[in-house]
């Protein structure tokens, strides 16, 4: 594996199927979510923050589910774009005003 200049590892990612196995496997193993990290090579805060989300998922923790997270990064890009177009057709009718003048 190649070492990034800032001497940390390049960011992994991982499917939604091998991430719901990973947190199967935390429930139904008997291990920690430690062991589970060590033993399939991957980050135990990534491993914990999966079970986290999936217990967001269920209903059995309070949070923001992966739907509606989804929805939240969607709604805010949009309202981004729609500022965008709003701050260009403001200087757009600031420039037509002064050339009618």
């Amino acid at each position: 594996m190649e070492i990034m200049g800032n001497g940390r590892r390049p960011r992994r990612s991982f499917s939604d199927e091998y991430k719901t196995e990973v947190v199967e496997l935390c429930r139904t193993s008997g291990k920690s979510i430690a062991q589970v990290a060590r033993d399939l090579g991957i980050g135990e805060t990534a491993v914990r923050r999966w079970v986290a989300q999936a217990e967001i998922d269920t209903g059995r923790r309070p949070g923001l589910t992966t739907e509606e997270h989804a929805e939240l990064v969607a709604l805010r890009k949009e309202n981004r774009v729609l500022r965008e177009e709003r701050d260009l057709l403001r200087r757009a009718t600031a420039f037509f005003a002064k050339e009618t003048r």
